[in-house]
C-alpha cells in the first residue's frame, strides 16, 4: 500500500512526524493510519444510535441531513493531496459506508453570482474535537488550549487544482472548521453569523445526489481519493456488534501554487517535542 501510495506524489506521510495520536498508527508501518472502533484504536465512529434513512428510505446523503463532509486533515497547511482508503475488515454490507462529492462539477455548476462571492474567500479550518467546531461552539463547550503549530489554519473555498488548472469547492462542514474564528474569514462569525449561512447554502449545494457517490465496501476494496477537490463522510454502522478495520495513507507534496515554499505549520518551533500533546483523531 505504501508502495502503491508513493505513484501519486513525492512524499507518503509518516504519521510519527504530524500530530496523530500513537494508538492510531500502524504499529509496523508508520504510513499507515488505522481507522477502526477496536482497540487499542477506538477510532470515533458517526454519533447517530440508529441507521439514518430518509422518508423513502433511501441513505441520506445530501448536508445538512448528512454530517461529518470533510476533506482529510484541511486543518493543516500545506494539507494532503490524496488518500488511499482500504478495507482490512469492513462492516456488514449496506452499514458503513464511505460518500465522496465532486467539487469541481459542484463549483461549476454554480450561479455565476455565487461564483463571485466566494472566489477570494477562505474557511477557517480546525482539527475536530477541539471545543470549536459548530456543535461545540451552540452547547457552550471551552474549547481546548492549543499550541501555535495546532493553530487553526485559513484555506481558500475555490482552489485550482495544481494538475489538472481546473477551479474546485474547497471546505468542511460542523466539526472541522472553526466556529469561533470562522467559519468564514472576515466574515460575521459564529453559527449564526453570513459565513456560517454561506457554509450551509455552499455545503448543501456541495453534497447534491448528482455530485455524489456512495461506496459499499468489501473486503480488499482500495478507494484513491484526491483531497484537492473531493469531500467525504462516513456513515453509521453498529459499531456495538461489529468489528471495522480501515488503512488510510496519505500523499503530500503538490498542493498548488498557493502553498509553495510554505514551512509544514503542524511542525512545532526548533527542539519541541509535537507528539502526544493533544489527542485528536484526523
Amino acid at each position: 500500500m505504501v508502495r502503491l501510495s508513493r505513484l501519486f506524489g513525492p512524499e507518503v506521510e509518516n504519521y510519527h512526524k504530524t500530530l496523530t495520536p500513537e494508538r492510531l498508527i500502524h504499529s509496523q508501518v508508520p504510513e499507515v493510519i488505522v481507522i477502526s472502533n477496536l482497540p487499542p484504536m477506538s477510532f470515533p465512529v458517526p454519533d447517530q444510535p440508529d441507521p439514518p434513512t430518509m422518508p423513502d428510505g433511501q441513505l441520506p446523503m445530501q448536508f445538512p441531513h448528512r454530517k461529518g463532509w470533510h476533506t482529510d486533515q484541511s486543518f493543516r497547511r500545506p494539507p494532503p493531496d490524496v488518500s488511499l482508503f482500504y478495507a482490512v475488515q469492513p462492516s456488514p454490507k449496506g452499514q458503513g459506508q464511505t460518500l465522496y462529492a465532486d467539487g469541481t462539477a459542484a463549483y461549476s455548476s454554480l450561479s455565476r453570482e455565487m461564483q463571485q462571492t466566494v472566489a477570494g474567500l477562505s474557511a477557517i479550518h480546525a482539527i475536530p474535537w477541539t471545543g470549536r467546531g459548530e456543535d461545540a461552539v451552540r452547547a457552550g463547550e471551552i474549547p481546548a488550549p492549543l499550541e501555535p503549530h495546532q493553530a487553526s489554519q485559513a484555506q481558500p473555498i475555490v482552489r485550482i487544482h495544481p494538475v489538472t488548472g481546473q477551479p474546485a469547492l474547497y471546505l468542511c462542514e460542523e466539526g472541522q472548521l472553526d466556529w469561533i474564528l470562522g467559519p468564514v474569514a472576515d466574515m460575521d462569525t459564529g453559527p449564526d453569523g453570513a459565513g456560517g449561512r454561506l457554509i450551509y447554502k455552499l455545503m448543501t449545494h456541495y453534497t447534491q445526489p448528482q455530485f455524489t457517490y456512495s461506496h459499499d465496501w468489501d473486503a480488499g476494496d482500495l478507494v484513491i481519493h484526491d483531497n484537492r477537490n473531493l469531500l467525504h463522510s462516513a456513515t453509521w454502522f453498529d459499531a456495538e456488534q461489529h468489528g471495522r478495520i480501515m488503512w488510510r495513507t496519505t500523499v503530500t507534496g503538490n498542493a498548488g501554487d498557493e502553498y509553495a515554499g510554505e514551512r509544514q505549520s503542524w511542525l512545532p518551533p526548533e527542539g519541541e517535542n509535537m507528539m502526544g500533546d493533544l489527542d485528536y483523531a484526523n
